[in-house]
């Protein structure tokens, strides 16, 4: 009730009007049926401009710490990401993967749209990172298709950092159903499953434009956090 609420009558219109966003390919999205939507991740705002312009209800694995915020406002987010269909996964610990694969394939065995981030975060400097092989598990468990996406300018929108997003044009760019039938039965194989996440990045990466880096957005960010820290500290006063 409240995410048809949300799309059609509150947040919808809203970033509709915000961002004027492009849609291209929308055919391409099952009309019914299980399927899963793998898209890159350049902004918080992803998350609900994507399903805003779906005509079909999607559901995302949101992150764990989305639904445990302290105080008010962490009461007020965890609710409104759960009214809004999300699930949480904690993405820290040696089952983080397992659980994620879990909650995806309840989703999709129920006939409904999954949508998945295969970089696993946001990409900090808007290129696009090594995809992960949940979604290849999942697609080769559950026999269902994977719709590429691409998100186009929201980065420049609302980059990491930025709480409140800039008017910027954006475009959503869907491509063509990948069929991953000939691996039927082989979710168990290492080889099988890079190749078939790497098929799928390189989809996303032809409707997107972005610069490719063949490593994980999460190792990247942290270097690059770390290099921060590093020139903060050179910079404090000696005492």
């Amino acid at each position: 009730m409240f995410y048809h609420l949300l799309k059609y009558v509150l947040l919808g219109p809203l970033l509709r009007l915000v961002f004027r966003p492009r849609i291209e390919g929308l055919e391409h999205v099952p009309a019914s049926g299980a399927a899963i939507v793998a898209g890159n991740h350049l902004s918080f705002s992803d998350h609900f401009l994507m399903p805003a312009v779906l005509k079909r209800r999607i559901t995302f694995l949101a992150k764990a710490e989305y639904f445990t915020g302290p105080g008010v406002k962490g009461r007020l987010t965890a609710a409104f990401f759960r009214s809004a269909g999300q699930i949480p996964v904690d993405r820290s610990g040696k089952d983080a993967g397992q659980a994620a694969i879990r909650e995806g394939l309840g989703v999709l065995g129920k006939g409904e749209l999954l949508g998945i981030y295969p970089e696993g975060t946001r990409s900090h400097d808007g290129r696009l990172y090594k995809g992960k092989v949940g979604v290849a598990v999942m697609a080769l468990k559950a026999g269902v298709p994977v719709v590429p996406c691409a998100m186009i300018g929201t980065f420049e929108a609302q980059p990491p950092g930025r709480k409140v997003p800039r008017i910027h044009p954006v475009v959503i760019r869907f491509g063509e159903p990948l069929d991953f039938s000939r691996y039927a039965g082989m979710e168990n194989e290492k080889a099988v499953l890079r190749a078939v996440t790497d098929e799928i990045m390189y989809a996303i990466l032809g409707l997107s434009g972005q610069e490719y880096v063949d490593r994980y957005a999460a190792v990247v960010k942290a270097e690059h956090e770390a290099a921060a820290r590093e020139r903060r500290f050179r910079r404090l006063p000696l005492s």
